[in-house]
């Protein structure tokens, strides 16, 4: 019988992006199910208020694990996006990185890729990243003030779900 203690390096790599994938698929299937029982408005808010708790203790894990402590400015967040478990499942980018801000593009998003192929419309997620994206940048540091660039609703660009501007505000 194969333990995770046997994985090899490339193993763990997929067990962590499986890990991943399932913890999305069962934040879908939550949502539609609550959205099916008592309307989008309330799965929305309900959805709203489980990210803004969710977010922050991801960012004190994700420091726990790295040995961050709060208040590591623009390169602790662009460290600590790249171990959130949509780094293991999206693409993502930083740019126009310097010691006061940064953007952060998701590339490809699984959620907004599926509902694609299933010909729906993109999921309006703007309310709750913004919610998601400013309380993970202030669990990291709270001098950090976070702005949507673009998210759906929005309109975007082909290649670009959505992005934000990270600021160090001193």
């Amino acid at each position: 019988m194969r333990k995770p203690a046997d994985f090899t390096k490339e193993e763990w790599r997929e067990f962590v992006s499986d890990a991943a994938k399932n913890w999305l698929a069962h934040d879908g299937l939550w949502f539609l199910e609550v959205e099916k029982e008592f309307g989008l408005d309330t799965a929305m808010r309900l959805d709203r208020q489980a990210w803004e708790k969710f977010t922050a203790i991801e960012a004190k894990r994700i420091m726990e694990r790295l040995g961050m402590k709060p208040g590591g400015g623009i390169g602790a967040l662009v460290e600590a996006l790249g171990f959130r478990l949509y780094a293991f499942i999206n693409e993502q980018e930083v740019s126009e990185l310097t010691e006061e801000s940064c953007v952060f593009r998701m590339k490809t998003c699984r959620v907004q890729d599926a509902r694609r192929k299933k010909g729906l419309a993109d999921f309006p997620c703007k309310e709750i990243g913004i919610v998601e994206y400013s309380n993970f940048a202030a669990t990291i540091d709270p001098r950090i003030k976070t702005e949507c660039i673009t998210c759906p609703p929005d309109r975007h660009p082909e290649d670009t779900w959505c992005a934000w501007r990270f600021r160090l505000e001193t």
